[in-house]
């Protein structure tokens, strides 16, 4: 695998670079053509302008383009620019555009587009983000792509564009179609308990080789059910829920499943905030603004 990332700094910004030239510039560059992942970093201004320009511009010469196996758009810490705050596009075309893509990430959801998602060799997709919007669950639900074997999708919370709810996730797991998926990862959420309940009992369960919830407010609620219902599906071989709110005595039970041949990663506990002005409990997710 060559990599390469493509990124602007501030001082690249003042000198008139960003999306519009972004991929000009990667055009420009001789190892293009022996690259098999690409990474955006910063455009330079993400927090005002998306990150349109740069798909267009892959799309628009796909030629270049079409060998690129990887794909990350948005590779960017919050000292460049907050995660809530990152300008996605619209990645309705660079599906046909990317015909050998095997894994995209994206990091950002704000005015994310993913349109009619159809590619036969895509393996793992990504989204990266403080809150996933209802459409883009939709697209990924009603999906064509027969090969994917890893979803990881950070949820986020309402206050970052999530707006869904339990209901809504459960029946994205029943109506998406993925037969060869092998790593589910839906994390950093608010309603991580709940998620847990949904994903136990969706089809997905006995296929799957590792599951992921972690980044989120699950507590001994949630591990309880793990507890229960894990050790019953031989085909489990990790479980992520690393970044949690469990208490001692739990996350001991859950790394005991390591006997059973079940990787589990349960660190990064953390404890609640209650608020001083109304008592009310907050367990909040990883990665929000």
């Amino acid at each position: 695998m060559v990599s390469k990332t493509y990124s602007y700094g501030y001082d690249e910004y003042e000198e008139g670079k960003g999306p519009s030239t972004m991929v000009e510039d990667i055009l420009a560059d001789p190892e293009l053509s022996e690259l098999t992942e690409l990474i955006i970093g910063s455009w330079g201004s993400a927090y005002e302008d998306g990150c349109q320009p740069i798909i267009d511009g892959i799309i628009e010469n796909a030629g270049r383009f079409s060998h690129i196996e990887k794909l990350f758009i948005g590779d960017m810490d919050y000292e460049s620019c907050e995660v809530s705050w990152i300008m996605q596009g619209d990645y309705s075309g660079l599906w046909a555009a990317l015909p050998n893509l095997k894994a995209l990430t994206i990091k950002g959801s704000t005015d994310l587009v993913l349109g009619e998602i159809r590619h036969e060799h895509l393996e793992e997709l990504t989204i990266i983000c403080g809150g996933l919007p209802e459409e883009v669950l939709m697209s990924i639900q009603e999906a064509h792509l027969p090969n994917l074997k890893k979803l990881l999708l950070y949820l986020g919370v309402e206050e970052y564009g999530f707006d869904g709810d339990p209901e809504r996730i459960r029946t994205f797991l029943k109506k998406s179609d993925f037969p060869k998926l092998q790593y589910l990862g839906l994390t950093d959420s608010e309603i991580q308990d709940e998620l847990t309940k949904i994903v136990l009992d969706s089809k997905y369960i006995s296929q799957i080789k590792a599951l992921d919830l972690s980044m989120g407010s699950l507590t001994d609620q949630g591990g309880r059910l793990l507890l229960e219902k894990i050790p019953s599906y031989k085909n489990i071989e990790i479980l992520d829920v690393h970044y949690h709110y469990m208490s001692d005595e739990m996350v001991r039970k859950l790394e005991d499943l390591n006997r059973l041949h079940i990787a589990v990663d349960a660190s990064e506990q953390n404890e609640p905030y209650t608020s001083s002005y109304d008592g009310e409990v907050y367990r909040s997710p990883m990665l929000t603004e």
